[in-house]
């Protein structure tokens, strides 16, 4: 049982979610009603911040890019989330928020004035995403209040399990709309590819095959680079805006899944002003024991539901 649990939990925090295999797996969507959740929400929404704590908000205030490395379903990390964004923002009202949760092509509609029912329909977010809207809830509202842009980063679904399928060798050239030429998309690094191999292997057992692979770890890259694409643009544009990256751990562990991707980006434009930041929430006992250098800094909720 505990083998399990671990498995499961590490799965969750590298966010390969079991679609993404295109093994035809869609985690199933948590209705705007009551639940675990939103029960929860209301109980420190902005809590009283440690000693820890303080001196990560006091280090990082001054990141322009500021990824916050979450568990999807787990409640801990969202309130750290917000009260990180909300300490932030006393410090810098114009930042902005990017989020993994919501794909690109749906912007439009995390840029309009809907209802969070009909942002919820518009966006697809029960199929495309799919965790409980009531994690993230807290941290749309305020945002909403303080008027603070969301930025939409994710690859299309569409895309990135026809890339699981096929490779990336399969994409025509409609499929990059959204997604960065391949010319961007790097599989060099080799650190990257052998922790991937090891959740492959965990998720198959030992039983998956080495194209199965290839697939996979493209996959998870396009993933990464859609997303630091998305990051990059709009720092460039808005290099005075700070951006608040919420997005799953495995994206942003030692740094070569989203950020790296970014610098490359970064430092192509001829840019040398830049300063991001690594935070992992609530990491494993074996991550902050074995591998202090997965992140920048560890965020450690005190009281974890």
């Amino acid at each position: 049982m505990r083998n399990a649990q671990s498995l499961k939990r590490r799965s969750q925090n590298l966010c390969l979610c079991l679609c993404v295999l295109g093994i035809g797996l869609w985690i199933t969507y948590t209705s705007p009603a009551p639940s675990y959740a939103q029960s929860q929400t209301n109980r420190a929404n902005a809590p009283a911040l440690n000693r820890n704590q303080q001196q990560v908000l006091q280090s990082i205030q001054t990141a322009g890019i500021i990824y916050l490395g979450e568990t999807h379903d787990r409640l801990a990390d969202h309130q750290a989330q917000l009260a990180i964004i909300q300490t932030l923002h006393s410090k810098n009202p114009r930042m902005v928020i990017a989020l993994e949760m919501f794909q690109r092509p749906y912007q439009v509609w995390l840029s309009g004035a809907l209802s969070e029912a009909q942002l919820l329909a518009q966006t697809q977010y029960p199929k495309r995403w799919g965790f409980d809207w009531n994690f993230y809830a807290p941290i749309f509202r305020f945002a909403r209040a303080k008027d603070l842009p969301l930025l939409a980063i994710n690859t299309p679904s569409e895309i990135t399990r026809k890339v699981a399928r096929s490779g990336l060798n399969s994409l025509q050239q409609e499929d990059f709309e959204w997604i960065p030429p391949r010319a961007e998309i790097d599989l060099g690094s080799e650190s990257y590819r052998k922790r991937m191999r090891e959740t492959y292997e965990s998720f198959h057992q030992g039983k998956g095959n080495s194209d199965g692979f290839e697939r996979f770890f493209e996959a998870q890259v396009l993933w990464d680079e859609t997303m630091a694409a998305a990051i990059a643009q709009y720092w460039l544009k808005y290099p005075d805006r700070p951006i608040v990256v919420l997005v799953g751990q495995g994206h942003v562990l030692f740094g070569d899944g989203i950020p790296s991707r970014v610098a490359r980006r970064l430092k192509a434009a001829g840019r040398k002003d830049w300063k991001q930041t690594t935070v992992l929430l609530n990491p494993s006992e074996e991550i902050k024991t074995k591998s202090p250098q997965a992140a920048d800094f560890f965020w450690v909720s005190e009281d974890q539901p």
